[in-house]
């Protein structure tokens, strides 16, 4: 190649040289702001062609010069890169290995050589949560999100240390940034479904409600929509609560017309209409709801409602018509006798009782209160026969609830289960006796 660039320069100055003799006149240069020169025509030719070869000399040269510092950033770059992948290896393999400290460590050196490597802040910060360094966890997610405010793990992340901290209301206003960014984000509604259940926050739960609803799969919605009666039962008892009594009535209404089974709602209302002097509104509410529904639990609130107005007799009568119409329901016989044992009407009591099929529904409270009764009779043997020491007397009239969800059991009613948090799940628990101390 060497030898071509000879010949073509021999070629190039013989041309020069043929163009020299040919060429001997001189010509006036006139240089800017300065003198003027006489000079061979050749000699321009070739001062022209040094100029032009000085000036591509030095755009080749300006060219591979940067080409040659990008090619040393990037191996730098590439290099650094590199170590700060280990690094992150490393750190991961000691957390599946717990081994904070050094995790904490390589994390820490991916921090030196590149300080704004979200990854490593992160999972500082969830280091730091995990040992209940809230503190610190806050400091890590929170640069974590300076450096990309779009990025919603930061913001999941500085919602948990929030709430762990008991700051629902900056928490939830970190879920209110996810939502404003991804406004489908089901996680960021469960979450903040979440806090506005710790403060309490029924109107707003039903609004988000209704929301989620329209986010989950369809498989999903029959349980989001249990949720968003719970919620609306919520919001009417603290109205009844508060003493917003037209408030507390509209949403009663309002679930007993479209959840017909939803008994809460039916106590509620029941609640209102006693509260404005109204009990006998109450008093049919809860006979025909009984009628439709058959929970034991709106017996037990027509009972004492009844027994509080001083119309007991209704309330007999009722429970005779309802055990005609199933003669089979060995707990509303329970319940009947319950009730005479109540008003001391100890020979009826023991009638309904004996007319238990111990077989079929037999329960160490039916034992005790029959125990109790042949006490009062001065019947003491019959009275041992039924194991009158399995419950104390002044318990036996209590009634106690199962949570037709999880099973738990409950001393009083409630509205919702405080173990699995459904609504509308308690009835009445006959099958065992709890020794209540």
């Amino acid at each position: 190649m060497s030898k071509v660039y000879i010949f073509l320069l021999l070629i190039f100055l013989v041309v020069v040289g043929l163009f020299a003799m040919e060429n001997k006149d001189a010509i006036l240069i006139k240089v800017p702001f300065g003198s003027a020169y006489e000079m061979p025509k050749i000699g321009l030719i070739l001062l022209s062609l040094s100029f032009g070869a000085f000036f591509i000399f030095l755009l080749f040269f300006i060219r591979d010069t940067s080409q040659l510092i990008s090619k040393i950033h990037l191996q730098r770059k590439q290099k650094r890169d590199e170590k700060i992948r280990n690094y992150y290896a490393k750190a991961l393999n000691a957390i599946m290995r717990e081994k904070t400290q050094e995790a904490k460590d390589a994390l820490m050196e991916i921090l030196k050589d590149e300080p704004d490597h979200i990854d490593a802040l992160i999972r500082l910060g969830d280091l730091a949560m995990k040992e209940e360094d809230y503190k610190n966890a806050y400091q890590y997610y929170k640069k974590a999100y300076e450096l990309d405010p779009k990025n919603i793990i930061p913001l999941f992340s500085l919602e948990n240390v929030m709430e762990k901290m008991n700051e629902n209301e900056i928490a939830l206003k970190y879920v209110e940034q996810i939502i404003n960014i991804e406004p489908d984000n089901l996680l960021a509604h469960y979450k903040m479904r979440g806090i506005l259940e710790k403060m309490e926050k029924w109107e707003e739960l039903i609004n988000l409600q209704r929301k989620i609803i329209k986010l989950v799969p369809d498989y999903k919605k029959a349980e989001e929509e249990k949720k968003l009666i719970g919620y609306t039962y919520e919001y009417g008892r603290i109205s009844l609560e508060s003493g917003d009594l037209t408030t507390a009535e509209r949403i009663f209404s309002s679930l007993i017309n479209n959840a017909a089974d939803f008994v809460p709602a039916y106590l509620g209302m029941a609640e209102v209409m006693i509260s404005t002097g109204d009990p006998e509104r109450a008093i049919v509410l809860l006979e025909k709801a009984y009628k439709n529904l058959k929970s034991k639990i709106l017996l037990i609130r027509l009972e004492d409602l009844l027994i509080t107005v001083g119309d007991p007799k209704r309330l007999i009568q009722f429970y005779h018509k309802a055990i005609n119409e199933d003669q089979s329901d060995n707990e509303l016989k329970y319940l009947l006798g319950r009730l005479y044992y109540r008003l001391e009407m100890i020979d009826d009591a023991l009638e309904i009782f004996s007319g238990i099929d111990p077989s079929v529904c037999s329960t160490p409270k039916l034992h005790c209160i029959k125990g109790i009764l042949y006490l009062r009779r001065n019947q003491t043997t019959k009275a041992i026969s039924e194991f009158k020491e399995l419950c104390h007397e002044d318990k036996i009239s209590t009634i106690t609830y199962v949570c037709k969800e999880c099973q738990s059991n409950f001393d009083e009613w409630s509205g919702r289960c405080s173990v699995c948090k459904s609504w509308g799940s308690f009835e009445v628990d006959l099958r065992e006796c709890k020794i209540i101390k």
